[in-house]
């Protein structure tokens, strides 16, 4: 059975007087004061991996304070098990108990398994208390968008038919050694598929990449026709049914790699980037194009902040949404939230349009700058130039805290898996974002 928490403390408990030390003991304080999120993380965390007999598992608040002391540091989750084990500021921030040093192993798979909402429950709840200690008060909110990408290689039709023979012949090799596989035989056309990616690479003319696709598409269709002759004679068992979930989650990725190829290179389609899929591990991920930027691979995050520069909200947006589609959906959670309306918001001009304008005002916001007019008056937005001048000079400010987010919390890049896990990672460098500020900003 796994604790909820470790209700006596430790003499070592002891933290550095270092800034970093300071802030681990502020936001220590204040976990301590919220004990009752230490439900919704007990109930995420359940009893999974601890033994009904010997030593009980990593206690539900150890694996919320570990999981806040590596989104706030940036380590990977062998550093956080060093850490762990080598700092006292460390250990007495995560409230481990005597003797014990989870390996990364543990680390990992306790962590993951707090979901996105419990995040956003905590956030919440900080959001709450800085209400009540007036460090963010909601009156004012700035609103803007930026991409965090997944972790994947950038894709192309030949790499993901290259990937999809690779992961079918993985599959096929670990189905020689269960029950009944090792009865049909197959061919092995990694190496051939490999070749054909890496000379569609390199070769120019759409005559030569057709006849290389043509054979690439070949070794992918005779590929997983071995993967569904051994799927027909495996024995029934506990492996093999892990080994068909396996194959019936790449399978039709797979093909649907095959079909968008079909349609690019022998039928002169152009694909819409909504039926493209970009990786065969991240398949949630969409295209994002950012006016004449770089391509990116992820999700589109929304984002409103406050004059503390905390995060007051996030969204993970679907596709690829207009920005201006996402004003009134922003101050509508804010609202949702707050109970209340923003005194005054801020946003790019890329939010700008009339009809917001005018539903912002008609929601109770008094005054709405946009960075970039698009044919909007000063006297339409705010009371005079002065307030505008104010609201648009407080806008860019969220440009810098997005920046933070990135450079010191890790949201350039998600390097969790699958699409529950990638909000969970948002929401949690969002919160770990929120506490250092808390601490920083609250009165002594």
């Amino acid at each position: 059975m796994r604790q909820k928490r470790i209700i006596q403390g430790s003499l070592f408990d002891l933290f550095s007087n270092h800034q970093i030390g300071r802030e681990l003991k502020a936001i220590s304080a204040w976990l301590d004061a919220r004990t009752e999120l230490l439900t919704l993380v007990a109930a995420d965390v359940g009893d999974h991996g601890a033994r009904a007999t010997g030593r009980r598992g990593l206690p539900a608040e150890s694996v919320l304070r570990c999981a806040l002391l590596k989104q706030y540091r940036q380590l990977s989750y062998e550093e956080l098990a060093f850490h762990l084990e080598d700092s006292s500021s460390f250990r007495a921030f995560a409230r481990l108990p005597l003797s014990l040093c989870p390996k990364k192993s543990v680390l990992q798979k306790t962590i993951s398994l707090i979901r996105a909402e419990t995040w956003e429950q905590i956030n919440r709840c900080l959001l709450t208390d800085a209400k009540r200690e007036r460090i963010e008060r909601g009156t004012v909110v700035r609103i803007d968008s930026t991409v965090c990408e997944v972790l994947m290689h950038a894709p192309s039709d030949s790499s993901l038919l290259w990937d999809g023979v690779r992961v079918m012949t993985r599959l096929l090799k670990q189905a020689v050694t269960l029950p009944g596989g090792a009865a049909v035989s197959w061919r092995n056309y990694q190496r051939l598929a490999k070749k054909r990616a890496q000379a569609i690479r390199y070769s120019r003319g759409k005559d030569k990449k057709a006849r290389l696709y043509k054979d690439l598409i070949e070794a992918t269709h005779a590929t997983i026709a071995s993967v569904r002759r051994v799927a027909q004679h495996l024995a029934i068992s506990i492996e093999g049914a892990a080994w068909r979930l396996e194959v019936e989650h790449y399978l039709p990725l797979i093909e649907r790699v095959i079909d968008q190829t079909r349609r690019r290179v022998f039928a002169g389609e152009v694909v819409p980037a909504s039926d493209k899929l970009v990786s065969l591990f991240e398949p949630h991920a969409d295209i994002i194009v950012k006016s004449h930027r770089d391509v990116q691979y992820g999700h589109k995050l929304s984002f409103a902040t406050g004059k503390s520069g905390m995060i007051l909200d996030v969204v993970v947006e679907d596709g690829n949404p207009a920005d201006a589609a996402r004003f009134l959906p922003m101050l509508e959670r804010h609202v949702g939230f707050y109970e209340e309306a923003p005194r005054q918001s801020a946003a790019d001009g890329g939010y700008a349009s009339r009809e917001n304008l005018i539903q912002a005002k008609a929601i109770g916001v008094s005054d709405v700058a946009f960075h970039k007019k698009c044919g909007l008056t000063i006297a339409d937005m705010v009371k005079s130039p002065w307030v505008y001048r104010q609201l648009r000079n407080f806008r860019a400010g969220i440009e810098a805290g997005i920046s933070c987010l990135k450079r010191a919390y890790g949201l350039t890049r998600c390097t969790w898996r699958g699409i529950d896990h990638y909000k969970s990672y948002v929401w949690l460098s969002v919160l770990a974002n929120n506490l250092a500020l808390f601490a920083r900003l609250k009165p002594a």
